[in-house]
C-alpha cells in the first residue's frame, strides 16, 4: 500500500482501517490457555481484523493514484537522480523532490546502495478450499525460517497457504519438499479447508515464490540531499509493508513537508 496522493483529508479507507484495527480489534481481542498439551500451542489468541485481496486493493490504489492526477511511467535507472530526468517538470524542467521506494532495488541502485537490503524469500501454495477464519501460529517445528498461516481472501481471490521467511535467499523456484510441508501445517491447524482428507483433498491453483524487501535494522524513513535534490526514503519493511503502509505514508508526507518548507526557505 502506498498513500501518496498528498491529500491531508483523512479518507474514508484510512478512517475504517483504524475502526477495524483499533476499535474492534481490541474489543474484540481475547487469549486462551491451550489445555491440550497435543495441540503444541502454549495459548491461543482470537480478534476480528481485516483481510486484504491484493490483487484486487493494488489496481485500486493505482485507480486513486490516476484519479488525483498521478502519471505513470516505466523507466530503468541506474542512479536515484535519474529520476529527475524522467520526470522533470514540462514548464520548469526542474524535479523538487525525488521519494525512494525502490524496495530490494535499494540494495544496488546507485546513490542509495543499501546493502543492509536483502531478500527475504516467501513461498505459498493459493488452493480453492475455504477457511471461515484466518489462522496463523508464531512459529513451527520445520525451522525459524518457515512460518503457517491460512488466509482466504475475498472475491474469490483463493485461500493462501503459507508458508515461508528466509532471509538472504533468492532463488526463484518452487522448493516442493516445503511446498508439502506448508500444506501439511495448513491442514493440521484447519482440518475443515478439506474436511479431514489431508493434503489429498486441497484442490491447489497455484505454487508461488515471491520476496520481501527485508532491511536489516528496520525500515528506512528519512531524507537527505543527493546531488542537489532532496530524496526522502521509505523501503525495507520486509514482511510488514501492508501493515505499516499507511503509517510509513503519513512520516513520508511529514518528510516530504519538511524537505520542501526548507527549499523554500532558501
Amino acid at each position: 500500500m502506498v498513500q501518496g496522493c498528498g491529500s491531508r483529508r483523512e479518507s474514508t479507507i484510512v478512517a475504517l482501517a483504524k475502526f477495524v484495527l483499533f476499535r474492534i480489534g481490541a474489543l474484540t481481542f481475547h487469549q486462551f490457555r491451550v489445555l491440550s498439551a497435543k495441540e503444541g500451542m502454549d495459548s491461543r489468541t482470537s480478534f476480528t481484523s481485516v483481510c486484504i485481496n491484493t490483487a484486487l486493493y493494488l489496481p485500486w490504489l493505482v485507480s486513486q493514484c490516476l484519479r488525483n492526477g498521478v502519471s505513470f511511467q516505466r523507466k530503468v535507472i541506474q542512479h536515484i537522480c535519474d529520476a529527475k530526468k524522467a520526470s522533470s517538470d514540462p514548464l520548469t524542467g526542474k524535479v523538487d523532490l525525488i521519494v525512494n521506494f525502490t524496495g530490494l532495488g535499494a540494495n544496488k541502485l546507485g546513490g542509495v546502495q543499501d546493502r543492509s537490503v536483502i531478500p527475504a524469500r516467501g513461498q505459498i501454495v493459493v488452493v480453492r478450499n475455504k477457511s471461515d477464519r484466518i489462522i496463523g501460529t508464531s512459529g513451527t517445528d520445520d525451522g525459524d525460517d518457515e512460518t503457517c498461516y491460512v488466509m482466504t481472501r475475498a472475491a474469490g481471490g483463493g485461500t493462501v497457504l503459507g508458508g515461508s521467511y528466509q532471509k538472504g535467499d533468492s532463488n526463484s523456484q518452487v522448493d516442493l519438499n516445503l511446498a508439502t510441508r506448508i500444506m501439511q501445517r495448513a491442514v493440521r491447524v484447519c482440518p475443515e479447508l478439506t474436511g479431514g482428507k489431508g493434503i489429498e483433498g486441497l484442490d491447489v491453483i497455484r505454487h508461488s515464490v515471491g520476496f520481501r524487501p527485508l532491511r536489516i535494522g528496520g525500515t528506512r524513513v528519512d531524507k537527505e540531499m543527493i546531488d542537489g535534490t532532496w530524496v526522502v526514503h521509505c523501503y525495507g519493511a520486509g514482511g510488514a509493508g501492508y501493515q505499516q503502509s499507511y503509517g510509513c505514508a503519513q512520516d513520508v508526507m511529514h518528510l516530504v513537508d519538511q524537505a520542501l518548507n526548507a527549499r523554500a526557505r532558501l
